[in-house]
């Protein structure tokens, strides 16, 4: 229970983030508008292809009397047009993120630059990060539709059927979702995907109450548009508690502390932090060069 409310906390705390940095809200919303844009073209051409499509598929209903050869191509129709939007709604965001990489990746950035601990991301160059963004989230979208035929099969099963299986459609939605959104920041700290994976299978609490509410929230595109870069913003928080990244000490000058005092490696046996212990036989004797010191450590 913890992990869930921890998980919705994160989803909470991304979208008061971008509250906070309205320009960046505003930045983020651009992949999901032109994703949104796109889908709805699509859409719209589906619609007026959905009875030619049927017609295609049925020419053995050719000869058949009225009604019936209307119903069946009209339920057809209704079928391929619904079928696409139900696969719009599934993809609709691993191709805002796709498409808003570049867009996500500085938004990304600068959630770690005002939160802390920022890391150092991998220098992969835009193509491939593409490239592994598109690979990553066709194996998301393998993997989501596999449990999707076997939820579709336990569907015709009385009473868990109707009860059961739309629970965990949405547990398992939200999880995919999770592992989608939170690729970006993770991918940053160079996470490949089976760990991300397994990283939040060991928190499923924390992936279902971040994922779940989101899935119930994206079933509206406008909503999804608005969201997404809270939601962006709330999955970096998220992989910054899954993968924390621990800033080097440094001094004024931006070097790294060097040993000191109590810590530092004496250059030979008998002599301290201070200087000579007493009774040092080789007290008086200036320490040789570290490259003559055979008892210094490597």
């Amino acid at each position: 229970m913890r992990d869930l409310a921890a998980g919705m906390g994160y989803l909470a705390k991304g979208q008061k983030w971008v509250g906070r940095h309205g320009r960046w809200w505003a930045f983020g919303m651009i992949p999901a508008l032109i994703t949104l844009v796109g889908y709805v073209v699509a859409l719209y051409f589906l619609g007026g292809w959905a009875g030619d499509i049927a017609d295609w598929a049925t020419p053995f209903a050719d000869d058949w009397g009225s009604p019936w050869q209307g119903l069946l191509r009209t339920a057809l129709a209704a079928i391929v047009f619904v079928g696409g939007l139900m696969l719009s709604v599934l993809t609709f965001t691993a191709v805002t993120l796709l498409v808003g990489q570049p867009f996500y990746e500085e938004l990304c950035e600068k959630v770690d630059e005002t939160e802390g601990g920022a890391p150092t991301p991998p220098d992969t160059p835009l193509w491939r990060e593409l490239l592994v963004s598109a690979r990553d989230s066709l194996h998301v979208l393998v993997r989501a539709a596999g449990f999707g035929v076997l939820l579709f099969a336990g569907g015709f099963i009385p009473v868990i059927g109707q009860t059961v299986v739309p629970v965990l459609g949405f547990l398992v939605s939200g999880f995919f979702l999770t592992v989608e959104l939170t690729s970006v920041g993770l991918q940053r700290r160079g996470v490949p995907q089976r760990e991300r994976i397994r990283l939040l299978r060991s928190r499923l609490g924390l992936a279902f109450g971040f994922g779940v509410p989101l899935v119930l929230a994206f079933l509206v595109p406008l909503v999804t548009v608005v969201a997404m870069p809270g939601a962006v913003a709330g999955a970096t928080l998220l992989a910054r508690d899954l993968v924390p990244v621990e800033e080097e000490p440094e001094d004024e000058d931006g070097e790294e502390d060097t040993p000191s005092g109590a810590d530092a490696v004496p250059d030979l046996p008998g002599y301290d932090a201070q200087g000579p212990v007493p009774g040092n036989p080789y007290a008086g004797t200036p320490p040789r060069p570290a490259e003559q010191n055979p008892y210094r450590s490597a």
